[in-house]
């Protein structure tokens, strides 16, 4: 297979693709709009995803697993999330096949096999944990309950996007109860917190958090609060949300528990997710033309050594002194693999190596050895250096803690020089067509005007910034009043 990619100049969507196909993060299935996430792209993912769930644990959330499937009737209980899901469910209705008697070789739906009730293949699962709730909590001494699971979850889209967007892909989703408001709101705010430590402590990407509006609120939230990220084309990423509930789940399922003096309350929910998805913000917020480029704390592999020799007496040589090398980078808890396959020559390697992102690259050859040292290429910067086999260990260790910053601070440098006020509607426009990136702009807090403007634009609100800053003007679009700017953006 050619390992030719698009340039980002030429075709972003296309240098995208090529990157997560060639790359070898996921392949196209035979089900329409689903992905095979391949071993490369899951052994991110369980990166991704070990880091995630120390953190969840660490803040005493604990994991459990409920149904993929939901029946119709829980689905309908809380209205708005019902409304806002509809369109996106797949349904099951029977639950058995035969033999097509007018189609020989052939298997149709049992027509007798109808199910009583209908089943929704959960496009979130609200419904299913919110009636299970109802069984376990009876007193406030049940409070709060800290759920999260590992899922996956089907949403019918009809423009798909391998991560970004994919009738089927693996999340987290948390669930949470709480006997009051304000302890709710708290968990909230802390799980939105935890996503953009995540995100820019593991993935080296930067993001803004905030609030959503109205018209982009989970359905069934009174509050969705996110964290946004910004990717090389100037579009945003929706790289997490959290959900202030209120007590709507409660109330459809009739949650209740009797507080300290007795008195029967429903409690207050959140509910908190990230997904695959943020493989997608990963790849487009760092790769370049020549391939992905992974930050050391989530790649499979941190360090790759590629073996440079002639004859079986030399790698001999080489491959002694490369396992004592993997021996003192594994006692550091570096994940490092030696490349000594002889189908491919070591150009080839360093090609392959590169698509993939590995963040250092060691090329030892016999040359090296005699001198005592070793040739080291960083991925991100492409910059090479001879450095000594004494103290490589802690060289290497040091350099990927530098790879790391260095590439949270590049992508920082990217938002923050994308991110740039409008005064006027024209100005709005040219910065979105010409710009891209983040527009904070002055809005009236109508939806009828936030429509309006994504109908004009396709930009819509990212988010209203936590802590933004008030101030006087006058909304982009209409002109009547408006205390503070939000933030525009076209969006992925």
């Amino acid at each position: 297979m050619s390992k030719e990619i698009t340039s980002r100049a030429a075709d972003y969507s296309q240098w995208y693709n090529d990157l997560v196909i060639k790359g070898e993060l996921a392949d196209y299935s035979a089900v329409r709009g689903c992905m095979v996430i391949k071993p490369y792209g899951f052994a991110l993912w369980e990166n991704m995803r070990d880091a995630l769930d120390k953190m969840f644990k660490d803040t005493g959330h604990v994991n459990a697993y409920f149904p993929l499937f939901v029946p119709k009737s829980l689905f309908e209980a809380e209205e708005k999330n019902a409304e806002g899901f509809a369109k996106e469910c797949a349904i099951v209705t029977h639950y058995r096949l035969k033999a097509d008697p007018n189609n020989k070789g052939k298997l149709m739906v049992d027509p007798e096999a109808k199910l009583e009730e209908e089943l929704v293949i959960r496009p979130t699962s609200e419904a299913i944990i919110w009636n299970t709730y109802k069984g376990w909590i009876q007193s406030y001494r049940d409070l709060p309950l800290l759920i999260n699971q590992w899922a996956n979850v089907v949403r019918w889209e009809m423009r798909t996007r391998l991560f970004l967007r994919t009738a089927e892909f693996l999340w987290q989703e948390g669930h949470t109860a709480h006997a009051t408001k304000q302890e709710a709101i708290e968990e909230t705010e802390k799980m939105l917190h935890v996503y953009a430590d995540f995100v820019e402590n593991w993935m080296a990407v930067p993001v803004i958090k905030g609030v959503k509006s109205p018209n982009e609120r989970f359905a069934g939230a009174e509050d969705t609060y996110c964290i946004e990220a910004l990717m090389q084309d100037g579009k945003a990423l929706q790289a997490g949300t959290s959900h202030f509930l209120g007590q709507n789940f409660a109330k459809a399922f009739d949650v209740k528990f009797s507080d300290k003096e007795n008195k029967l309350e429903y409690v207050w929910a959140t509910s908190w997710g990230v997904s695959t998805r943020l493989i997608g913000a990963l790849v487009m917020a760092h790769s370049d033309d020549q391939g992905l480029i992974l930050p050391p704390r989530i790649a499979p592999h941190q360090v790759v050594i590629v073996p440079i020799y002639k004859g079986d007496e030399q790698k001999a040589l080489i491959d002694a002194k490369a396992h004592e090398i993997i021996k003192e980078l594994k006692a550091l808890g570096i994940r490092v693999k030696y490349d000594d396959n002889d189908n491919n020559r070591p150009g080839w390697k360093f090609a392959e190596y590169e698509m993939k992102g590995v963040p250092v690259r060691l090329a030892l050859g016999a040359r090296d050895l005699e001198k005592n040292v070793v040739e080291i290429a960083r991925r991100d910067t492409k910059e090479k250096r001879v450095v000594a086999l004494e103290g490589l260990a802690q060289y290497v260790e040091s350099l990927l803690a530098e790879i790391q910053l260095y590439m949270f601070e590049k992508a920082k440098i990217y938002r923050d020089e994308h991110i740039t006020n409008a005064d006027s509607w024209n100005e709005f426009v040219e910065l979105l067509d010409e710009k891209g990136g983040f527009v904070s702009a002055h809005w009236d807090g109508t939806p009828e005007t936030e429509e309006a403007i994504k109908d004009k634009t396709k930009a819509t609100i990212r988010c209203i910034p936590l802590e933004n800053k008030q101030e006087d003007g006058k909304c982009i679009l209409t002109g009547n009043p408006s205390s503070q700017r939000v933030l525009f953006a076209r969006a992925y």
